[in-house]
């Protein structure tokens, strides 16, 4: 994978998904309306034949992959599986500078994370601790909450009955939800919300951070005290 944007070269980006693709759409329309100058999306990637972000992508003639991820090729501790293998050639096929998970519903393995260090970046519907670890976060004011990972965040945010939740743009490391924070909001949740209306809701941040994490990365500005300058431009 090449460096980060430090030319006129444009940072490449590939978008893995398995459904609705819409973060995929939020990118999409700031690249067209120049609200990410210097960003072109270079791949989307899918392991569902029928998610809709593929026909997003295509709409707006980009290069769209449907690939199997068989459930026999789980990530092993050591070894990418094949799945994996076939990922890896290609992002590097594409020349791509950063992978974004949105809505993408499969576990990456360390030995693949390992070959793109600091290049991988999740959205996730709760709110995270700076450095992604912990299990209580501390609000804009001053309430403990705990720290909702996994597949059902935003439902465990409403039987925890707190009254916070939010989104969080993180990088990826092996531990599941638990990367460094590029940047995240809070949501508040409403005494009648449904999981359905929370979801929406946070979606609606979700389509706004992801535009602002990716022009951090490409100005070179998405560096916490977690993550140093010297960290996110080795590779």
């Amino acid at each position: 994978m090449s460096g980060i944007n430090m030319s006129e070269t444009p940072l490449r980006l590939a978008v893995l998904l398995s459904g609705n693709g819409s973060n995929l759409q939020a990118l999409i329309d700031a690249i067209e309306s120049k609200q990410l100058p210097g960003v072109e999306i270079a791949l989307v990637v899918s392991n569902n034949p029928n998610a809709y972000g593929l026909q997003r992508a295509l709409k707006h003639a980009l290069p769209a992959i449907y690939l199997p991820w068989g459930p026999a090729n789980v990530p092993q501790k050591t070894e990418m599986s094949e799945n994996e293998t076939r990922l890896t050639s290609l992002l590097r096929l594409f020349q791509v500078d950063f992978i974004v998970l949105a809505g993408w519903m499969r576990i990456l393995s360390a030995p693949f994370l390992e070959q793109f260090p600091h290049r991988v970046i999740n959205l996730h519907p709760a709110l995270l601790p700076d450095d992604g670890t912990g299990s209580t976060y501390i609000t804009k004011d001053g309430t403990e909450i705990p720290v909702f990972r996994g597949l059902r965040a935003v439902r465990q945010a409403l039987d925890a009955g707190i009254k916070v939740t939010g989104s969080t743009i993180h990088y990826v490391t092996p531990e599941v939800d638990a990367g460094p924070v590029i940047c995240r909001e809070e949501v508040a949740v409403e005494s009648e919300d449904t999981e359905e209306s929370l979801h929406e809701r946070v979606k609606v941040v979700e389509h706004r951070l992801i535009v602002e994490a990716v022009r951090k990365l490409n100005r070179r500005d998405a560096i916490t005290e977690h993550l140093p300058y010297d960290k996110i431009t080795e590779h």
